[in-house]
């Protein structure tokens, strides 16, 4: 069974995406743009409105400039 949205890993995961997103000097609209969505896809994952499966989960980080597998680890050890 998923965790729910407003879950403490995904608060974190969330918290992951936009510090990374404000650190790449990207807003919402322009990560919209890469990943040829809506800005409101980039806002409701960001609030915690929708789930990021892990493709999208993968394309964002990309767009970011981050890996995957390295923001997976973080949210991981903050669980402990």
């Amino acid at each position: 069974m998923p965790a729910p949205l407003n879950s403490p890993v995904y608060a974190q995961l969330r918290a992951l995406l936009i510090e990374a997103r404000e650190e790449a000097g990207l807003t919402q609209a322009e990560v919209a743009k890469r990943l040829r969505r809506v800005q409101s896809f980039v806002s409701k994952y960001e609030l915690g409105e929708r789930r990021l499966d892990v493709v999208d989960f993968i394309a964002v980080c990309d767009c970011l400039g981050v890996d995957p597998a390295d923001l997976l680890r973080q949210v991981r050890r903050s669980k402990r």
